[in-house]
């Protein structure tokens, strides 16, 4: 009967009430986290650049430009890093996306950044067994 009433009325039962208050605030919380992931890969991908930039900027006043490969590595090792906590941050978004639409897209974007992920690691080790040999003669060069 009480039931009943509540809903002629248009209040809610306690439950549904307390249901919503949780799942709004889990859901409100979930969103926090998904942005302090992204502006952490953000920030991530700012240092990445300052960085490479910095790297870059020491190899042109020495007119050095055999560094380019390692400069390219250090890069793309904080782009692969900021990848992931991307990639996490799209996963936390499929916990809380209301409607199919959004989840494909959520899936689109993850299935992207998985592959420049994949593509970027491939190359970057690629690069690092170029580079190895490079530095083996100049460690041998030096002893």
């Amino acid at each position: 009967m009480l039931l009943f009433l509540s809903e002629l009325s248009g209040l809610a039962p306690p439950a549904a009430t307390i249901h919503g208050r949780v799942e709004s605030g889990v859901m409100e919380a979930v969103l926090w986290l998904k942005l302090g992931i992204e502006t952490l890969g953000a920030t991530i991908i700012a240092v990445g650049v300052i960085s490479a930039g910095w790297l870059m900027v020491k190899a042109f006043a020495r007119r050095d430009a055999a560094n380019f490969t390692a400069i390219r590595l250090t890069l793309a090792r904080y782009l692969a890093l900021a990848l992931e906590f991307q990639l996490g941050a799209d996963i936390l978004s499929t916990a809380i996306a209301p409607s199919w639409e959004q989840i494909g897209q959520l899936g689109a974007i993850a299935v992207i950044r998985t592959a420049l992920n994949y593509f970027l690691s491939r190359e970057m080790k690629v690069e690092q067994e170029e580079l190895s040999p490079e530095k083996q003669v100049v460690d041998r060069a030096d002893s």
